[in-house]
């Protein structure tokens, strides 16, 4: 909202100056309002990336589509006597080569090519497909802020300088009264229209404050004009500087290649990468730790980049099969960590009431939680946790069976059996199916065939925590996400409030 307030400011203070500011006069009666209006609201759009991508493409074509507008009035409106004020050579050139031949033109047409590679490859069918086109053209955003500041310093649009010398329509003593029309009132004042300039028009008669109180003013001086102080640096700047640094500041917390520990093939096409980092620490939702210095990452082999990976850490290998990759003859891929980053996980074990919902490998971020509650649950506040997963594949259940299993003999031993609540539900099926392996008759039992019922399942959780906060956490596809969130916002009968948490997953 403050981000909004203040640009929504900033246009405001540029439209009134625009509209009524006597220096741009001339320049009102060479392009019209329209758009120069739309030129200045867009231009602040382009520092905020996360939140504004789709906005910036779509205000970016209306920004080109004024431009336009802006070289075909440049090029109709020529005139000889405003020669310095007006980007056309001569009067009716092509509006292209005025585009073609300025540096806000050339740059621009740059830009938009670099914005339209970046949205289009930013799809999720290319980062899907080709990991590698998405990477490297949303790096050109760095060559887009650097053509933004060119962009800015061409001086298309300039200002009156000497408007004492020159007020802006006044009678000139070289020029003939025939220029001239009758005084005209408006808002209570007289005014003394140039026709060669303007029409007698309410729309245009704002602008023409000619004479003011019926006293003639005379022309000392022809117009002046100077382009505008280029501003976008001002803009820009400051959170470049704040990105390079922070991006310096990821380089040398990730310039030291990672210890391999173990690679894992888990069945569907998963596999976990143990490792050791030095000085790396992570709070439970943002990664699996085993251990104090060990932690894992789970990678789903979807698309070219997790392809390569796959075949550079595990060679031909069975299912559960746990590789140490120190071979002698094969040389390991040095890996990079940066990180731990912040996620919306950390927040479960900080509610009295938790739920967890995971679809296929959306479990990952909740795997961390599962391992602190081994031997720290003490020092949350954290007293139920519902665990839900949700899989298409029965053999899926296998990447956190055995830590689901340990916990739920933990809980029983130290009799706390209603401290989690597992349930399972396998989406699609022919049958009747299990878990297969005798130490996995626990999970066997909470396995439901079919998806679940969610208006019941809250409305069971909402009567057994009445007047409660429930954190609600959602790790999967889009479409589970929507109906969850829509369910917590959904009032029930019990005053309980379910507070929904989002984690990203594609």
């Amino acid at each position: 909202f403050s981000w909004l307030a203040l640009n929504t400011l900033l246009f405001w203070r540029t439209f009134s100056q625009y509209y009524s500011g006597p220096q741009y006069y001339y320049l009102h009666q060479m392009l019209g309002i329209i758009s120069r209006k739309t030129r200045r609201l867009l231009h602040k759009y382009k520092s905020f990336h996360a939140a504004c991508g789709i906005t910036i493409c779509v205000f970016s074509a209306v920004h080109v589509g004024a431009h336009i507008i802006n070289a075909v009035h440049f090029s109709t409106n020529y005139h000889s006597e405003y020669i310095a004020l007006n980007a056309a050579r001569y009067k009716n050139e092509d509006p292209r080569k005025i585009i073609f031949t300025s540096v806000p033109g050339i740059t621009g047409v740059l830009m938009v090519l670099i914005l339209f590679l970046m949205s289009t490859a930013s799809t999720a069918s290319i980062r899907a497909s080709n990991f590698d086109i998405f990477l490297h053209t949303h790096n050109l955003f760095f060559i887009f802020y650097l053509l933004l500041l060119v962009h800015a310093s061409g001086g298309v649009l300039k200002y009156q300088t000497n408007l004492e010398e020159h007020p802006p329509g006044c009678l000139q003593l070289n020029r003939t009264m025939k220029y001239y029309a009758p005084l005209t009132e408006l808002n209570g004042e007289a005014y003394l229209l140039n026709t060669e300039k303007v029409s007698a028009s309410p729309s245009n008669a704002h602008g023409a404050f000619l004479i003011n109180n019926s006293t003639l003013r005379i022309c000392t001086k022809d117009p002046a004009f100077h382009p505008h102080f280029p501003e976008t640096w001002l803009w820009i700047s400051a959170p470049l500087c704040l990105y390079c640094a922070e991006r310096l500041y990821r380089y040398f917390r990730s310039n030291k290649p990672v210890t391999i520990t173990s690679v894992i093939h888990h069945p569907c096409n998963v596999i976990e990468i143990r490792m050791i980092k030095d000085h790396f620490k992570a709070k439970p939702g943002q990664c699996p730790t085993m251990t104090k210095a060990t932690f894992a990452v789970h990678i789903k082999i979807v698309g070219d980049w997790t392809e390569r990976l796959y075949n550079l850490l595990t060679p031909q290998c069975d299912l559960g099969m746990e590789i140490i990759p120190i071979f002698q003859h094969r040389k390991n891929p040095k890996i990079y960590i940066d990180g731990p980053f912040g996620s919306p996980s950390e927040e479960a074990l900080n509610y009295e009431v938790s739920l967890c919902i995971a679809g296929g490998i959306g479990v990952t971020p909740y795997a961390c939680i599962l391992n602190q509650l081994l031997d720290q649950w003490r020092e949350y506040k954290l007293q139920r946790l519902y665990f839900v997963w949700i899989c298409r594949d029965i053999q899926a259940f296998l990447w956190f069976a055995d830590l689901l299993c340990i916990l739920h003999k933990k809980l029983w031993q130290e009799n706390r059996p209603d401290y989690l609540n597992i349930q399972l539900y396998l989406s699609q099926s022919d049958g009747i199916q299990k878990i297969i392996g005798e130490k996995y008759q626990a999970l066997n039992s909470r396995l439901i065939i079919g998806r679940p019922r969610w208006k019941l399942l809250f409305d069971e959780i909402a009567k057994s925590n009445r007047q409660k906060s429930v954190g609600v956490f959602c790790c999967g596809p889009k479409g589970l996400s929507k109906d969850l969130h829509k369910l917590c916002n959904r009032p029930n009968a019990y005053g309980t409030r379910f507070e929904y948490n989002k984690e990203s997953f594609s």
